[in-house]
């Protein structure tokens, strides 16, 4: 094997992908190797040991019917689901997080590592874990009939979407039914059957039925709100003997719309939480965004009219009638506004104060808690919430004000080189899928215009390149159609021209 650039390629003039993954990862300075410390703290960490450990502040909830949905390759399973109908239209929902500061505790090796990375890197060829397998994929992982410890986050929710914090704990649960997005947003389509091994099938039914109407009920409450629904595209890998073979588009299903609102939910209930503890918290901001006017003139195009100032409402009702109307363009839509927003960031708060908000969420109050396998600022927030658990005992936090800063600028820093990694070896991963159709052409959409230049992302496969020529006068939103004239999977290069309208007539 020779080097170009530094990555590797193999005799046959393809690109080691994995390898290729590994130095890009080296190159923003992630870890990717844990220490000998850390396998001496997976073989004390003895299977099931902490669930033995059971308490009157532990509560038994083993017997409930708790499923979990995710991608059907995850291990790293951070959350279960169960909900239980009470008097009227009231519903009683309980979200199981996994406790993994019960195997991963403050300062221990793992927790350090997970410190210095702070997220989990997906790259569609290789995962690079914030933890251990032997932890994120076992012990801390809320894995099919397994005992293990989780925060429960008890709520009801009203006929009118209305939310009651009843509270939140410990306790032992066992996952009875592991299922997956596209499983179960099929079935919620009146497509195909759910597959559930030692699980009465009405029972599990009913089960995602009632859940389902719930995240509905959540969801009209924070549309109402004006909480922006887009229609983002999500890349995914389609692999052959294990070598990637294509980019695909992975649709968003009535199933990760369920997930998404009981996470949100669970996520601004953590927030109020610890504010009404009195306890400095770990927010996640989406600030008003700088990009408004452009928002603004993409929303006149289709003969719109916003208000001058940022307004998530006006914007919200704005993407809806988009969605209602031109349903197929819709995610093109929901790109270029994402990006006009912008990205959140994490920000400390101090005790009993206001964040500056989630424009996206349309919620003042709003913290990562339900990915603690995953994402470092979730298991900064499960430390704080299990002590403030225990604050009748005058449990002190876990961290200061000034202590949660550093975590965030860390955690802000390391999100901006996950996503230049990520962004990296989607390209890298596109340029090597799109060398053998050079000269073909695609319908795409400018999401961003720089210094560096104009680049536009393909509607199928979704691909992002530059914009070599043509490119003059195009600003982020434009649709155009381009020709595929060459791509340097080493380097991550695709390169497109832009066709006038006569030669996409041709």
């Amino acid at each position: 094997m020779e080097y170009y650039g530094g990555m590797g390629i193999e005799e046959n003039g393809k690109l080691n992908l994995h390898d290729y993954a590994r130095r890009a990862m080296l190159s923003e300075e992630f870890l990717i190797d844990f220490p000998r410390q850390i396998s001496a703290e997976i073989k004390g960490a003895a299977k099931n040991s902490l669930v033995a450990e059971q308490s009157e502040n532990i509560k038994d909830l083993r017997h409930l019917l708790w499923s979990s949905i995710d991608n059907e390759d995850s291990r790293d399973l951070d959350q279960i689901e169960v909900v239980n109908r009470l008097e009227g239209e009231n519903i009683q929902v309980l979200v199981g997080i996994a406790d993994v500061d019960a195997f991963v505790p403050q300062d221990s090796a793992a927790d350090i590592f997970a410190a210095k990375n702070t997220t989990s890197v997906y790259t569609g060829v290789n995962t690079f874990p914030m933890l251990p397998r032997e932890f994120s994929e076992d012990l801390t992982s809320l894995q099919e009939g397994e005992e293990r410890l989780a925060i429960v986050i008890d709520f009801t929710v009203a006929g009118d979407g209305s939310v009651k914090l009843n509270n939140i704990y410990r306790a032992i649960v066992i996952n009875q039914a592991r299922l997956d997005y596209d499983s179960v947003g099929n079935w919620l389509d009146g497509k195909g059957q759910i597959a559930a091994k030692g699980v009465n099938q009405t029972n599990l039914e009913e089960q995602l039925r009632l859940q389902d109407q719930v995240a509905d009920r959540l969801r009209m409450v924070r549309e109402r709100a004006g909480a922006l629904e887009f229609g983002t595209v999500e890349a995914t890998t389609e692999k052959r003997d294990g070598e990637v073979y294509e980019v695909v588009v992975k649709q968003k299903n009535q199933a990760r719309y369920l997930i998404e609102n009981l996470m949100i939910t669970s996520n601004v209930l953590m927030s109020e939480f610890l504010k009404s503890k009195n306890y400095p918290r770990l927010e996640r901001v989406v600030r008003r965004p700088e990009r408004w006017q452009r928002i603004v003139e993409l929303a006149a195009n289709f003969g719109e009219k916003l208000s001058f100032e940022p307004d998530s409402k006006s914007l919200a009702e704005f993407l809806e009638k988009r969605r209602k109307a031109d349903p197929l363009h819709f995610p093109d839509l929901s790109l270029s506004v994402v990006k006009l927003i912008g990205s959140g960031d994490y920000t400390a708060v101090p005790p009993g104060d206001k964040s500056e908000g989630h424009f996206g969420l349309a919620v003042n109050g709003y913290t990562h808690s339900t990915a603690p396998n995953r994402r470092y600022a979730d298991l900064i927030t499960q430390r704080l919430v299990k002590a403030a658990i225990n604050s009748g005992a005058a449990e002190t936090p876990p961290y200061n004000l000034e202590e949660l800063a550093q975590i965030a600028e860390r955690c802000n820093e390391r999100q901006s080189a996950e996503r230049k990694v990520e962004r990296l070896m989607r390209k890298v991963v596109a340029a090597q899928v799109l060398s053998r159709r050079i000269g073909e052409h695609f319908e795409g959409i400018i999401t961003g215009v720089s210094g560096k230049g104009t680049f536009v992302r393909l509607i199928t496969p979704p691909a992002e390149g530059l914009v070599v020529r043509g490119a003059e006068g195009l600003d982020v939103g434009d649709r155009i159609t381009v020709k595929l004239i060459n791509t340097n999977p080493a380097r991550g290069f695709i390169d497109f021209e832009r066709l006038s309208e006569s030669r996409v007539e041709d």
